[in-house]
């Protein structure tokens, strides 16, 4: 990079660009647990040693969606250490902070922050990994924004329109627009785009003179029809996109044909997934805007673990192995030694020129077996690397692809599905539930529940931990049904009722939009309820230190003489009985276990109760309860709202963004919406590592 003078400096946003750092991956490995706090540390100094004027991070800082105290406290140690200091911030920001960080308590920079000193400013989405959940909707980016260490933006609450209002950021004669999209499950995004629900704010005061930068967190390669999101649905005002969640490091921009934007794609600075991908050189990027020229200069990350892939295909060796040979065994396991060998000898190499690589590497073979050959011991084989790799219990992995025979019906195997996926194919929870109810048998097919519901459901529950998330959508779900048929006063007959919920089950399945609501709902509620246990779970520890006589006691009718005239064993065992049926002491109120009104009534503490079915309640109970008692009300105080969706949710053409209406940004710089503009009315130009990033004055001018 060529150098610049003072007057280049105060025109110049220098900007360190990172992405998918997963802080805490693997902090339990005696060998790999410290990686990533190396990397991030090592990544910070390279921003303060090229006193950048800010970081810009591209989602999952994190790699849990709940980091434990050593991930969190490392972080805060890490970004004090290096974030704060008397060295000046260079640029400001012009656009109104108040809708910026709209979902902070602190709604402004942390920089401009009176009660904080900090000299290098950090800006970050999130991204799947560390996506705001929970009663409150908070992420571990939330309480690093709190303490003013980091600047947590782009974050969208909505599911029916995102308005996406730009950081307005100037140094000198140089402005930037800063959008952030923090990640949404890509599906719904993908309709969310194509239903024209998506919308770039920009501003309205000389729009062409900014530079307009994106940093997005989704899919950018195709998983599934709509599991990701085309750089087509984006706007083709964009200079450059930013695009995380995606490992491989592809940073150099590279230009969209149709678009006209430049795409950078740092990829991760930890290996996350023994994958091809993944074994590209990690590396961040230092990109420099001055006008609308921009630059970006790569920076090696020393201080990664190398990692080393190599496959092969034991029938490509037909001199060397025969399937027939009793001895080939032995003969494939020397092969995959050597194999090792080699790999570890170029590790070796690579770590004596850079002395700040970690000293183990991560080696992974790839065997396919396929043509009669059979695997060996894989832990036998590690136990020869245990001292000389990071990864010993999965050097080797055994794969083998079987020819597919044509078929005339669909006869998907769903234990196959799970156990054997496809070679680099990412399976994902819903879309296997969804794929085993749609090829199950008739008698296990789903009458009352959709499998869309049940496939999120069932995603909350192992991604994020979601307990009651299945237990609650089935209820939400059985409740609405039951309202139904309620307001449709069908009478109690069997065949009737189930003519209506089948009719019921349908109407739901093509309203996508109300669909969503119900699963958003049965996601509060199971949040609610997990925060009311814990609450019921700290009252019940200060009634723990009660006497067992008075634990035992299960009814306040029950006189305590009474209970002690039993005799000491029966004492013993009524109490060690009622512990589980105390509502208030176990928080159990609100699953129905057996507990009475009496009993909760007459607890030292009340909470109010839950109203929700009985657990084992059928459909035809309820509709038969409902015709015996009008005065059951439990289930009114859940509003539903039915909204038309006019356009097809499967609809994937899309229209230009040219097409879209102009809006106005309710700031203190009125920002607008405008249409697609050519690319050589804007001079968005990108140079190599090699040129100087800037034009020179006659260049410039030839340019206009």
């Amino acid at each position: 990079m060529s150098t610049v003078n003072s007057q280049d400096d105060e025109d110049t946003f220098k900007i360190l660009v990172a992405t998918d750092i997963h802080l805490g991956y693997l902090e339990k490995d005696p060998v790999r647990g410290n990686d990533t706090f190396v990397t991030f540390n090592e990544i910070l100094d390279h921003a303060r040693k090229n006193e950048v004027d800010f970081i810009l991070l591209g989602g999952d800082l994190f790699h849990d969606n709940k980091p434990s105290r050593k991930t969190v406290h490392s972080c805060l140690e890490s970004l004090r250490k290096y974030c704060m200091g008397d060295r000046p911030v260079q640029f400001e920001i012009l656009s109104d902070q108040a809708v910026n960080f709209h979902h902070s308590k602190f709604p402004w920079v942390n920089y401009q922050d009176e009660n904080l000193n900090i000299s290098l400013p950090v800006f970050s989405i999130h991204g799947n990994h560390d996506d705001p959940t929970g009663a409150d909707a908070l992420c571990a980016l939330d309480v690093l924004s709190c303490a003013g260490l980091l600047n947590h933006f782009g974050r969208s609450t909505s599911v029916e329109k995102i308005d996406i209002s730009p950081i307005l950021l100037r140094k000198g004669r140089t402005k930037i627009a800063l959008y952030g999209l923090g990640a949404i499950p890509d599906e719904r995004l993908y309709r969310m785009f194509v239903n024209k629900q998506v919308t770039m704010l920009r501003p309205k005061e000389d729009e062409d003179s900014w530079f307009n930068l994106f940093v997005i967190h989704q899919n950018r390669s195709k998983h599934g029809a709509t599991n990701y999101i085309p750089e087509q649905f984006l706007d083709d005002f964009i200079d450059l996109v930013v695009w995380g969640h995606e490992h491989e490091c592809k940073i150099a921009p590279f230009q969209n044909e149709q678009q006209r934007f430049y795409v950078s794609q740092p990829g991760s600075s930890v290996v996350t997934s023994l994958s091809p991908g993944e074994a590209m050189k990690k590396h961040i990027g230092l990109l420099h805007v001055k006008g609308k020229k921009m630059k970006m200069e790569k920076i090696a990350l020393e201080t990664v673990r190398t990692f080393h892939i190599e496959d092969i295909v034991l029938a490509d060796h037909p001199d060397l192995f025969n399937p027939d040979n009793p001895n080939v065994t032995q003969a494939i396991q020397a092969f995959c030694m050597e194999k090792v060998e080699l790999m570890l000898d170029n590790a070796e190499r690579e770590r004596l020129g850079n002395p700040r690589q970690p000293e183990k590497p991560i080696i992974r073979l790839r065997v396919n077996y396929a043509g009669g050959f059979e695997p060996f011991s894989v832990h036998r084989f590690s136990q020869k690397y245990m001292h000389r790799v990071a990864n010993p219990k999965d050097i080797i992995q055994f794969f083998r692809h079987r020819e597919q025979k044509e078929k005339k019906d669909i006869d998907l195997n769903f234990g196959k599905l799970v156990s054997r996926p496809a070679e680099g194919m990412t399976l994902r929870v819903e879309d296997l539930v969804k794929q085993y109810f749609q090829t199950a048998e008739k008698k296990v097919q789903l009458s009352l529940l959709t499998e869309r519901g049940m496939g999120e459901a069932v995603q909350e529950f192992v991604d994020k931990e979601e307990k009651d998330a299945i237990e609650e959508l089935v209820k939400f779900q059985l409740e609405k049904t039951q309202r139904f048929l309620k307001e449709r006063r069908t009478d109690a007959e069997e065949e009737k009722i189930d003519e209506e919920v089948r009719k019921f089950r349908e109407s739901r399945k093509k309203n996508t939009e109300e669909e969503d609501k119900e699963v958003r709902e049965a996601m509060i509620r199971a949040r609610a309820h997990r925060s009311e246990d814990e609450v019921l779970v700290a009252a019940s520890s200060d009634e723990d230190s009660m006497d067992t006589e008075m634990i035992g006691i299960g009814n306040p009718s029950d006189g305590l003489s009474s209970t002690l005239s039993r005799g000491r064993g029966r004492a013993r065992g009524r109490a060690r009985g009622a512990r589980g049926q105390n509502s208030t002491a176990r928080g159990s109120s609100r699953r129905g276990r057996g507990t009475t009104s009496q009993e909760s009534a007459s607890s030292s503490r009340s909470y109010k109760p839950v109203s929700v079915p009985a657990k084992n309640m059928s459909i035809m109970d309820a509709f038969r309860s409902s015709k015996t008692d009008h005065s059951l009300n439990s289930f009114q105080s859940y509003s539903e709202d039915i909204i038309d969706v006019d356009s097809d949710p499967e609809d994937t053409s899309f229209v230009p963004p040219s097409s879209k209406v102009n809006q106005r940004l309710p700031t203190t710089s009125s920002l607008s919406k405008r249409g697609s503009q050519s690319q050589a009315s804007r001079g968005v130009d990108f140079e190599s590592d090699e040129d100087d990033p800037f034009m020179s004055p006659a260049t410039s001018r030839r340019s206009k």
